[in-house]
């Protein structure tokens, strides 16, 4: 048994006990399925996350003004710089020397055009560049943002090989570390 941080236990099963998906049985009744001799390969990220390699860059955010778009501190975001932003975009810009990211908007006045927000509702809107220097220029195109789930003390880079390590005693009857 694991011992949960609200104090509750779970047991979890070994990874061996886990069916491949070429083990699963066939259905008992019915007509056998056209994807049953289809086995999907590995997940290739690269392949599922970059479009066009050359010009894809990876950040992590710092700061909390995206965190109702649901980026926040510590994510990881994927941008694209050959993208032509539009309204709506998440994008990455550059303003007074640092980068930012914000939404891309219109705006609500008088004069049309485009604007970046953020979505915590605390920052000020802030103009795009106009030529004369002042506002922000776009930079890239945020098409991904990898958020962690696990509580930021278990992010370790050998925690997944010590958990794997430990469901494997635990399926053998041993103790885990």
């Amino acid at each position: 048994m694991n011992r949960l941080a609200d104090g509750m236990s779970a047991k979890f099963p070994s990874p061996a006990k886990f069916p491949s998906p070429a083990e699963f049985p066939s259905p008992a009744s019915g007509f056998p399925s056209p994807a049953e001799d289809y086995q999907e390969g590995r997940i290739d990220l690269n392949q599922e996350l970059i479009a066009s390699p050359l010009s894809t860059f990876f950040m992590r955010v710092q700061g909390e003004a995206m965190r109702n778009d649901g980026i926040v501190n510590g994510d990881l975001l994927v941008i694209d710089r050959s993208l032509n932003p539009q309204a709506g975009c998440v994008v990455v810009a550059v303003f007074e020397g640092r980068f930012i990211v914000r939404r891309l908007c219109r705006t609500a006045n008088r004069h049309p055009g485009l604007q970046l927000e953020s979505s915590d509702g605390k920052s000020a809107p802030i103009a795009l560049d106009d030529g004369q220097g002042g506002g922000a220029e776009l930079w890239g195109v945020v098409i991904h943002a990898v958020h962690h789930l696990l509580p930021r003390d278990r992010r370790t880079p050998d925690s997944s090989a010590q958990g794997r390590e430990t469901l494997r005693k635990q399926g053998d009857g041993t103790k885990g570390p």
